[in-house]
């Protein structure tokens, strides 16, 4: 299962986690996992390649982080609202394969 984990502080949206495998079929033929990596990345990618804002991000095989400092966090906003309104659809469609989490959002 893939669990992506968003974070906000100050009522903004400052990163997700990104952690495991979805499992739902084999590598290169998981539509889940590429459906999730391939928005993940446009997000961390258009954060600090087109919006040029500071962020850690981190990816490793199976791992994603994108974290912004709250002060830096409002351009970004439109951006990370679009992506949790989307791992959230996905989740829904594929509720065996894909935990949203937002209990980290203050």
């Amino acid at each position: 299962m893939t669990t992506i984990a968003f974070c906000g502080a100050e009522s903004l949206l400052t990163g997700f986690e990104i952690t495991g495998h979805s499992g739902y079929a084999e590598a290169g033929a998981d539509i889940v996992c590429a459906s999730i990596s391939s928005c993940a990345y446009m997000v961390a990618n258009t954060v600090t390649e087109i919006l040029h804002l500071p962020a850690t991000a981190v990816a490793d095989d199976g791992y994603l982080l994108l974290r912004l400092d709250p002060k830096d966090a409002v351009p970004a906003q439109a951006i990370l609202q679009g992506f949790l309104l989307h791992a959230k659809e996905l989740s829904a469609e594929y509720p065996a394969y894909i935990l949203c989490k937002t209990d980290s959002i203050q």
